[in-house]
C-alpha cells in the first residue's frame, strides 16, 4: 500500500506558512486592496443633488439676480471636487491592480514575502511605520504600495471636499429661498427710494466734493442709488485711485448699479496701507447695507451678500483684477 510520506518539520513549516501568507493576502485584498480605509467614514453623496441644487437657484434668479454668484462660486467648486474624486478613483483602481499583481506574484513564486505579509496585514495608515520592512521590498514594489495608500488618502479627502461643497451649496440656496418674500419686499423698497436716505448722524457725504482725479470710466453712468453709494463711499472713507462705474458688460455694471473702486494700480496689488482703505471702503457698504441698498460686495477673492451676511470665497480667476484684490466692486439693487 502506497502511502504518502510524512513532511519533514521544515517543509511542513512552509507549507503551513504559505497557508498562513494565502489567509493573510486574502484579507489584505478584501480590506486594503478593495474597499476604501475604514479609519474614515465614507462620505454620503447620494443625498446630494447638483442638478437639482441648480434648478432650485434658477428659480430664484428673479429675485435675487446677481446674489446667486456665490452659488455659481460653489457650484464650480463642487463640480471641480466631483470631477477630481472621479480621477482619484480611476487612479486608485490602477494602484490596486499594480499592489494585487505584486503580491500574487511574490506568493505564487516563494510564498509570501515576510515584509509583504506586514504591509498586507496592516492597515494603510501603519504600512510605512517600519522602514526597515520598506528596504526589504524593491523600489518599484515599494513605490506602487505607497502610491496605494497615498492614493486612499487622495480619494478619501475628494470625497469629502465633494461633500463639503455640495452641502454648502444646499445651505445657501435653503437659505435663498427661506429669505425669498423678504429679499423681493426690500427690492420693491429700494425701487420706490431710488436713492438711499441719508445717514442719521452728520456727514460730509451731504456737503462735499468729489474731486475730479477719482472719477474713472463710467462715473456719471452710476443709477442714482449706487451714484449716491459711490459718493457717500468716497467723501467718508476716501479712495486712493479712480472709481469706475457703468460699462458694456453683462454684469451689474452694464446697468449702472455697480462701481470698481480702485484701491491700486489695476493689475496690481495694493500697499497695505491701501489694502486697509480697502478694507475699509467694503465694512463702510457692510455697516450701511440696509440703508444703502447694498446688493453684494466683492474684495480681496471673497463675496458679501446680505442674504447670509458673510464673506464666502470665491475660485481662482487667475489675477489681481479678476480677484478683486485691486478693487473693491460693489453692486447695488
Amino acid at each position: 500500500m502506497n502511502r504518502t510520506p510524512a513532511l519533514p518539520p521544515a517543509d511542513a513549516s512552509r507549507r503551513r506558512g504559505r497557508r498562513a501568507g494565502a489567509r493573510v493576502l486574502a484579507l489584505a485584498l478584501a480590506a486594503v486592496l478593495v474597499a476604501p480605509s475604514a479609519v474614515h467614514a465614507e462620505p454620503d453623496l447620494d443625498d446630494l443633488d447638483l442638478d437639482e441644487l441648480t434648478e432650485r437657484a434658477e428659480d430664484l434668479e428673479e429675485s435675487y439676480d446677481g446674489e446667486l454668484l456665490q452659488f455659481t462660486e460653489i457650484k464650480e467648486r463642487a463640480e471641480q471636487a466631483e470631477e477630481d474624486l472621479e480621477a482619484a478613483e480611476e487612479e486608485l483602481d490602477r494602484s490596486r491592480s499594480s499592489v494585487v499583481h505584486i503580491a500574487a506574484s511574490q506568493y505564487k513564486s516563494s510564498g509570501l514575502n515576510p515584509a509583504l505579509e506586514m504591509f498586507f496585514s496592516s492597515s494603510p495608515e501603519q504600512l510605512f511605520q517600519d522602514a526597515a520592512a520598506v528596504d526589504q521590498l524593491g523600489r518599484t514594489q515599494s513605490g506602487q504600495i505607497s502610491e496605494l495608500v497615498d492614493l486612499q488618502a487622495e480619494r478619501e479627502e475628494a470625497a469629502e471636499t465633494a461633500a463639503e461643497d455640495l452641502a454648502e451649496a444646499e445651505e445657501l440656496i435653503e437659505t435663498l429661498e427661506e429669505q425669498r418674500e423678504e429679499v423681493e419686499e426690500a427690492i420693491e423698497r429700494y425701487k420706490d427710494e431710488e436713492v438711499p436716505p441719508e445717514p442719521e448722524t452728520g456727514s460730509s457725504a451731504t456737503s462735499g466734493t468729489i474731486p475730479a482725479s477719482v472719477k474713472g470710466w463710467g462715473f456719471d453712468g452710476a443709477t442714482p442709488r449706487m451714484a449716491a453709494i459711490r459718493d457717500e463711499v468716497i467723501l467718508n472713507v476716501g479712495v486712493p485711485y479712480e472709481v469706475g462705474c457703468a460699462r458694456s458688460s453683462a454684469d451689474d455694471h452694464g446697468t449702472g448699479q455697480a462701481c470698481d473702486f480702485m484701491v491700486a494700480v489695476i493689475g496690481s496689488y495694493p500697499s497695505e496701507g491701501n489694502r486697509a482703505t480697502g478694507n475699509a471702503i467694503s465694512q463702510y457698504a457692510i455697516d450701511n447695507a440696509g440703508r444703502l441698498g447694498v446688493k453684494y460686495i466683492i474684495w480681496e477673492q471673497r463675496i458679501w451678500q446680505p442674504t447670509t451676511g458673510q464673506w464666502k470665497p470665491m475660485g481662482d480667476r487667475g489675477s489681481a483684477t479678476e480677484n478683486h484684490y485691486d478693487h473693491v466692486h460693489i453692486s447695488s439693487y
